[in-house]
């Protein structure tokens, strides 16, 4: 049986698509195929693999990447954008898109604060993440590790 492929779309993928990303690959890897993209991509932030590591996931066989490589080049199942930017400025018509999602989360990288309010809200985005994506494998009728 061959796995759907769903693509998670932010502005910069150095967050929210890459924490989308790994935990989609762990809850329910043995039936999606995880990708992530940005439309201005950036390096992977720091705080992101942090947190992530935190939850006992390592991102070193992630890195950021631009939608450009994926623009009809690779057929996905889904295309989850995952920032209100990206939603508004990806194209509405993507080539090899089955259906296209929609989930906002408020970008951690943006944040201003202290350096422990910074890291409490990539915790707290990446916790949002996490929720969405195990509830959404269960809508997919997936029994979430």
């Amino acid at each position: 049986m061959s796995k759907t492929k769903v693509l998670f779309l932010c502005t910069g993928n150095s967050a929210r698509s890459q924490m989308a990303e790994a935990f989609l690959r762990e809850h329910a890897g043995d039936r999606f195929d995880a990708f992530s993209a940005g439309l201005e991509s950036k390096d992977i932030h720091p705080l992101t693999r942090q947190v992530m590591n935190e939850k006992g996931l390592d991102l070193k066989n992630q890195y950021s990447k631009s939608v450009t490589e994926y623009l009809g080049k690779v057929s996905f199942g889904y295309l989850i954008t995952v920032c209100a930017r990206a939603e508004k400025n990806s194209p509405r018509t993507f080539p090899g898109v089955g259906q296209r999602v929609h989930w906002d989360f408020e970008d951690p990288a943006a944040f201003v604060g202290s350096e422990d309010e910074t890291l409490e809200k990539f915790r707290t985005v990446r916790d949002q993440i996490d929720t969405q994506v195990q509830a959404w494998v269960v809508e997919q009728g997936v029994i979430v590790s």
